[in-house]
């Protein structure tokens, strides 16, 4: 039972860092996560590269430990999907947020939407999969039939409380989104 709640665990976690990576309006280094600069052959997280600070609300900035770097970080930037365009100055980059539209705060939760409904049927394949295997338990006589009923109760009681925790998220985020 541990492994299967572990592996929820994970999902959830996984989830928390996907919504990280959406931003809603102010400037949050996290959503920077996920974009890799090709570092002397090596591809890098930018913030393995350089400092990240965040100077205004609706700015970022990135300042490389070498300068050799900014134009890497710009490249990689531009092809990622922020939709951001960065200013280079010679010395750091800054990505300047624009105030979110009504529109686009729309799109933002139905991607959040869509990004939970992602993370509860990883969480419904992992119940599958714990069904599956107390049900081997039973076959192989290893539990009785009210051990796997007992099991099969428990995992389910498991599932239900992975999946509000995800509905949760989701409800925090957007109302962190349109509430921007």
């Amino acid at each position: 039972m541990k492994k299967f709640e572990e592996k929820m665990e994970k999902s959830i976690v996984s989830l928390k860092e996907d919504f990280n990576t959406i931003r809603a309006g102010r400037a949050n280094p996290n959503i920077l996560d996920k974009i890799v600069v090709d570092y002397y052959g090596t591809p890098t997280p930018i913030k393995q590269v350089g400092n990240i600070v965040v100077p205004e609300a609706r700015i970022l900035q990135i300042q490389p430990w070498d300068s050799s770097l900014l134009k890497g970080i710009e490249k990689a930037i531009n092809e990622s999907d922020l939709g951001i365009n960065p200013s280079n100055d010679g010395k750091v980059i800054r990505l300047i947020f624009p105030e979110l539209t009504a529109e686009r705060r729309k799109e933002l939760t139905k991607e959040l939407k869509k990004k939970g409904e992602h993370a509860k049927v990883a969480i419904r394949n992992i119940r599958r999969e714990a069904i599956d295997a107390f049900k081997k338990q039973e076959k192989a006589h290893e539990i009785t039939e009210d051990e796997l009923s007992a099991s099969e109760s428990k995992i389910q009681k498991l599932t239900d409380k992975f999946v509000a925790e995800i509905d949760k998220l989701i409800d925090q985020k957007s109302a962190e989104i349109l509430s921007v």
